[in-house]
């Protein structure tokens, strides 16, 4: 299946001015809602539309963006998962080929989607942003580390794994997800300070929960 080339809709005549954001935005987060798999317990819709992009907001008010750096971060957290309308694995390269193929009916020009690409390929695991666009892109991305449903995000994740063919045992994927979270620098300062707290608390979380699972004899 082939990413939509042009979006229902589709005026020119009445093209606006520049970037039309809030059409691009209801655009994708409807196709998303719509058409991702039932077993995207935590890459559905709502990780994009409650979790990324008002990230994305923060992060973007915190560092002082310009209104067209901002809006391209914020394109580019709005598509960054689009890709898992069409496979699981790497999709981040399909989300590229999605953006490319819509952006142009939103009036988004060559330049802004080639930097709305290279944004969205630094949210490959594990993440190299290269460029303080990118940064803030990865750490809207992670915002859940830090934040206090990150016990529930992180169980919706295991869920997805294991309905996609990826099982681990519970108390495994805890484990990893205490190494996960102890390597874990987010890069921006903005992001450090929203964050960085709460990441800790969480690991903690992880720990005391992981002692309970699996209490050491003695």
């Amino acid at each position: 299946m082939e990413p939509t080339h042009r979006p229902p809709g589709h005026h020119p005549e009445t093209r606006p001015r520049g970037p039309d954001w809030h059409a691009a935005r209801d655009f994708l987060l409807d196709k998303l809602a719509q058409e991702l798999p039932s077993t995207l317990f935590y890459h559905g819709v709502h990780h994009t539309r409650d979790d990324v992009l008002p990230a994305a907001d923060r992060l973007a008010a915190l560092a002082r963006l310009d209104s067209e750096s901002h809006l391209l971060l914020r394109t580019a957290a709005l598509y960054h998962d689009a890709g898992y309308l069409y496979q699981y694995h790497d999709n981040e390269a399909i989300a590229v080929r999605v953006a490319s193929a819509t952006l142009p009916s939103f009036h988004y020009t060559p330049d802004q989607i080639s930097t709305i690409a290279h944004l969205i390929m630094a949210t490959r695991m594990p993440h190299v942003p290269d460029g303080r666009l990118a940064a803030l892109l990865c750490d809207a991305d992670l915002d859940s580390l830090g934040r206090e449903d990150y016990l529930e995000t992180s169980l919706a994740l295991w869920h997805e794994h294991v309905a996609n063919g990826k099982p681990v045992a519970l108390g495994t994927w805890y484990r990893r997800q205490i190494d996960f979270l102890a390597a874990h620098v987010y890069f921006t300062p903005e992001a450090q300070s929203l964050r960085g707290r709460g990441k800790q608390e969480n690991l903690q979380l992880l720990r005391n929960l992981i002692a309970v699972l699996e209490p050491r004899d003695g």
